[in-house]
């Protein structure tokens, strides 16, 4: 599995590098993409192979009978996430933002207000005010040089208006893979203040080595009457654009209100992203993922040995994801200032830390989900900026 060679993906409607002049003012010709949540590889081989035989048939009709595709789900959460799931658990949206839409349509109203634990996953709070319910934030703590959910401190920012929870689980920015007794903890505060919640589990299967991501329900199945799962092969696999993920429901309540509203909405699933999941949902996509992982691992280590060695910048040690979230506190700059020199000194589009919410404020996000050269190009663009 070749994760070095560079593929140009400019000029071809990438959001990550089409869209990074427009959104940044970093120029198209000599600039580096790392801020959308895609990787610069191709896919697994069996995804390609897929859409060359559906291209060959040539028609696209309705897609139909999808015990195969569950089938497929549900060998991937045994066998590399150990979680037994049933077929009628499996709901299908257009990719884990829909997923979390869907969820909060369904099961909160106007008005409603939802935990998230910032600095978090920018979307979130996008859709949330779209919908109209407010946010109610509850800061990780910085513990040592990883995240941590700090409940002794969140009783007294709690409103009484919060009805459901988001979890980022692996989470985004941080990297931070919860341990068991975290989530057990989370679940008991979830019954105290009688919260759904929703785990976004998009990086479940990017991993660093030494660590071990636990699916929710294994480490709290008591909750198991107000968990919603959301899982994807878009992170693993690079299949972001093909906008397929799973919203998995143990619960037989919640399953026919959130079945109820997908009717209600006209929701149904494409053909390619179906067809593609349950070609990567397989051996061979198990092993492809093994190998992007140990590149990502690669990548992260060099990433963090330079970026670490630089004044005043330090990237949090990434359990899991490919997205470093790199503070510049240290250095003395505004948030203003460090942007500047990363988006026109070295020449990087990145995510500005103030977009994931309370405590982003001193961080980027990088994307490492590239070739080991456009690593090197990147920190070497850094030193440059700061040195």
């Amino acid at each position: 599995m070749d994760f070095n060679t560079i593929i140009d993906r400019r000029g071809t409607h990438s959001m990550k590098w089409d869209m990074m002049e427009r959104v940044y003012g970093v120029p198209l010709d000599h600039g580096l993409a790392m801020w959308v949540a895609d990787m610069d590889f191709q896919p697994p081989r069996a995804a390609l192979d897929t859409l060359a035989q559906m291209l060959e048939h040539g028609v696209f009709g309705y897609y139909g009978d999808d015990v195969s595709y569950r089938d497929a789900i549900q060998w991937w959460m045994k066998t590399r996430h150990g979680w037994e799931i049933e077929p009628d658990w499996i709901f299908t949206a257009h990719g884990l933002v829909n997923g979390t839409a869907l969820c909060v349509d369904t099961f909160t109203d106007p008005g409603d207000a939802v935990v998230l634990f910032t600095p978090v996953y920018h979307a979130f709070a996008r859709i949330l005010a779209a919908a109209r319910r407010p946010v109610t934030e509850l800061p990780l703590a910085r513990v040592g040089e990883e995240y941590k959910m700090d409940f002794a401190a969140y009783d007294q920012l709690m409103t009484g208006k919060e009805r459901m929870a988001i979890l980022c689980s692996p989470h985004n920015p941080g990297g931070r893979v919860w341990d068991e007794s975290e989530l057990q903890e989370l679940a008991n505060f979830c019954r105290m203040y009688d919260l759904l919640l929703v785990s976004d589990e998009i990086h479940h299967d990017l991993v660093m080595p030494g660590n071990r991501h636990i699916a929710f329900p294994l480490a709290a199945s008591e909750l198991s009457d107000r968990t919603l799962v959301l899982t994807a092969p878009s992170k693993t696999f690079n299949l972001a654009g093909a906008h397929t993920g799973n919203v998995i429901i143990p619960d037989p309540e919640l399953r026919s209100r959130f079945q109820g509203r997908l009717m209600a909405l006209g929701i149904s699933p494409n053909s390619f992203g179906l067809q593609l999941a349950e070609a990567v949902y397989s051996p061979a996509g198990a092993n492809w993922v093994d190998a992007l992982v140990e590149h990502l691992d690669g990548n992260r280590r060099y990433f963090d040995k330079v970026v670490n060695s630089l004044p005043g910048i330090w990237s949090m040690p990434l359990q899991s994801t490919y997205l470093a979230w790199v503070d510049f506190s240290g250095t003395g700059l505004t948030t203003k200032e460090f942007t500047r020199r990363v988006e026109v000194c070295a020449r990087i589009a990145v995510n500005r830390g103030p977009t994931f919410g309370l405590g982003g404020g001193n961080y980027l996000r990088f994307n490492l989900g590239a070739s080991r050269s456009i690593i090197e190009e990147a920190v070497d663009r850094l030193e440059s900026a700061f040195v």
